[in-house]
């Protein structure tokens, strides 16, 4: 690990203030960021720890969505109240993510922040059309992933929460790698009152819409429509976990399983 500057600021305008004029990256749960730097696979010249920031926790309910502050850990996410009341789905993401240690310590603004192509948080943001809050702006979900390990955040901008609107209908399920536990193709799918969205995480760099699905489950939302939709291998990541071929097909049979599960509610 490269040396660096820490700071644990304890408001906002401190963290903002602290990540100026340096190399700086926020530190939010460390559970990525603490090791890529251990391997020499990410350095800066400052970490700001933004753990004693206590407004960036919380986890608040209004007419129609349900707001998470940036450092609300997996574990809160997936046991509060409302979460669980309003939008099943995402409380059983959260609760899936990882192991204990992962989701005591993990935070959703650090997970969506770093972008791992095969996170589960992602598909829920981008499944339910959430809203990314920063210290600058407001991004559409559909804007905020851009690539691999890649958001629209500029340097220095800092996730303060995100918005997530309550769907008439969602569920999310993945077929997880069995070491990490990362998903080998997630899938989230949600009725909005927009449509039907579908977001598929870990099939290629970086989450993505499945439309064939969307249009397939727009005209009949049943299992067997989803399940019948052949995805193309365009783009789809190939590993010794997986090929192209088996992924794209994967991703059929989870959406299949979800909406299955959201039916099921």
């Amino acid at each position: 690990m490269y040396a660096f500057e820490y700071q644990r600021p304890t408001s906002r305008d401190a963290a903002k203030a602290a990540a100026s004029g340096a190399d700086t990256h926020y530190l939010a749960g460390g559970q990525s960021l603490i090791q890529a730097m251990r391997l020499r696979l990410s350095q800066a010249e400052r970490l700001v720890d933004l753990g004693a920031i206590a407004d960036l926790k919380g986890i608040k309910a209004d007419p129609g969505s349900v707001t998470i502050g940036a450092m609300a850990t997996h574990a809160s996410v997936a046991s509060n109240a409302d979460v669980k009341r309003l939008i099943p789905a995402l409380a059983e993401l959260a609760g899936g993510i990882g192991d204990p240690m992962v989701r005591n310590m993990g935070t959703i603004g650090g997970s969506i922040a770093n972008a791992d192509p095969a996170a589960c948080y992602p598909a829920a943001v981008v499944g339910l059309n959430a809203t990314i809050h920063t210290d600058r702006r407001k991004i559409a979900a559909d804007d905020f992933f851009t690539g691999l390990y890649e958001t629209a955040l500029q340097a220095g901008e800092l996730i303060t929460a995100v918005s997530f609107p309550v769907a008439q209908r969602a569920a999310y399920m993945k077929y997880r790698q069995p070491a990490s536990r990362f998903a080998l193709v997630g899938v989230f799918v949600a009725q909005t009152a927009g449509g039907v969205r579908v977001a598929v995480t870990g099939a290629k760099s970086h989450v993505f819409r499945a439309k064939l699905i969307e249009d397939a489950l727009a005209k009949t939302f049943t299992a067997d429509s989803a399940k019948a939709v052949k995805m193309p291998m365009t783009d789809i990541n190939s590993d010794l976990h997986g090929t192209a071929e088996y992924r794209a097909a994967m991703t059929s049979v989870m959406a299949s399983r979800a909406v299955a599960a959201a039916l099921a509610r």
